[in-house]
């Protein structure tokens, strides 16, 4: 019964309530799809291992560190697997079809990387052949290939048109785990470049290692350090989580001005909330006062002002949330090579829960103060 009166109070003005509850739904869209970019942003933190560190050269990412510190820091204990690989920088067919590729280590490279999935067939294959390489299943079906085609990427870092032939595509895990990614051969690379650019041969950019215990990464991290500490090519280590952020630091600008964007819209959409609620209350005070005459008190008239702040957010909040998914895809689709991982996250969802809920207890708060304040007098004034 006190469901029924709730909902008949908040459309008793069907116009207004449609239009507030369209209002929470388009803030509780864009609240959840700014938070989404952020984790998106995020993503590759969030899917960083405890049990891995990345080496590079001290000075920069874009500086190479020799092949040849591979055994040495095989030989630090704590370390368990090295891998490496170099960024590669292709491109294919245009400039506008940007992916991450990378020429790697295949064997201990996928040991590390145990959350992208390769059929045993797959797998073999890749590591057999020294043209092979495999790619994320986003990245195959938004080019069409399939295994066993040829794939020409013109190279940036390294030039000239480099020929590959797809032999495994690869899936994540979970939905966190980015397969719009590209890897092949760092033999095949290398092979080239002592035939064409042996300066720049036997070199890599970062070493990745596998350690045999995560509470060992502090000290793993030094001891490598410190084997090629004062050489000419010195190197940083740290955890893959902390490498993943210094890429994110750079753009925490942008990061901090969408996480603003998003609370103002929820602050704005609470005035009009709350705008709602008021105009509602303002028009029904004379409805109240006979509540009170009859002996209803106080809690109950705010429970009821507040129920029906919380039919229109929650009405509104459903909506929005429902929206989210089939736009979130959407959008997905459109800027997958900027964010190769872009899902709702159930965190996500609670966060628009919360906000509707906020919202609904916030624009309350003065309708409520203001029908518990008024005299029976006055409200019975309004009647007529």
């Amino acid at each position: 019964m006190l469901l029924k009166l709730l909902f008949r109070n908040a459309f008793r003005h069907r116009l207004r309530t449609l239009l507030t509850i369209g209002g929470i739904a388009v803030a509780i869209l864009a609240f959840g799809l700014l938070r989404t970019v952020i984790s998106a942003w995020y993503a590759g933190v969030e899917a960083s291992s405890a049990s891995r560190l990345v080496t590079r050269n001290a000075i920069s990412l874009i500086f190479p560190l020799p092949i040849s510190y591979k055994e040495k820091i095989r030989s630090v204990e704590g370390v368990g697997v090295v891998s490496y690989g170099n960024w590669f920088g292709g491109v294919y067919i245009d400039e506008k079809n940007f992916f991450a590729n990378f020429a790697i280590e295949p064997r201990t490279y996928f040991n590390l990387y145990s959350e992208y999935l390769l059929s045993d067939d797959e797998t073999a294959a890749f590591f057999r052949e020294r043209k092979a390489c495999v790619a994320g299943q986003k990245l195959a079906k938004r080019f069409g290939w399939n295994v066993g085609d040829t794939i020409t990427l013109r190279g940036t870092i390294f030039p000239g048109n480099w020929d590959f032939v797809l032999r495994g595509i690869y899936q994540g895990k979970d939905k966190t785990i980015d397969d719009n990614q590209f890897f092949f051969h760092w033999d095949y690379l290398n092979e080239t470049l002592k035939k064409n650019l042996p300066r720049r041969a036997d070199q890599v950019g970062f070493y990745m290692i596998g350690l045999k215990r995560p509470d060992q990464a502090a000290a793993t991290s030094e001891a490598v350090d410190g084997l090629f500490k004062n050489s000419y090519a010195e190197t940083l280590t740290e955890t893959e989580k902390a490498f993943q952020l210094s890429f994110v630091s750079m753009s925490e600008a942008i990061i901090t001005v969408i996480q603003l964007v998003s609370y103002v819209i929820i602050v704005i959409i609470m005035a009009v909330v709350a705008n709602t609620m008021a105009m509602s209350v303002r028009e029904r005070m004379g409805e109240y006062a006979v509540f009170k005459t009859l002996g209803f008190g106080r809690g109950y008239l705010a429970g009821l002002i507040l129920g029906e702040s919380f039919t229109l957010t929650s009405l509104g909040g459903l909506l929005g949330i429902g929206v989210t998914f089939p736009i979130a895809s959407a959008f997905a689709r459109a800027v997958g090579q900027f964010f190769p991982v872009f899902h709702v996250s159930t965190e996500t969802i609670l966060m628009d829960v919360a906000a509707a809920v906020i919202v609904g207890v916030v624009a309350a708060v003065i309708p409520i103060w203001r029908v518990v304040q008024v005299r029976i007098a006055d409200g019975l004034g309004r009647i007529g």
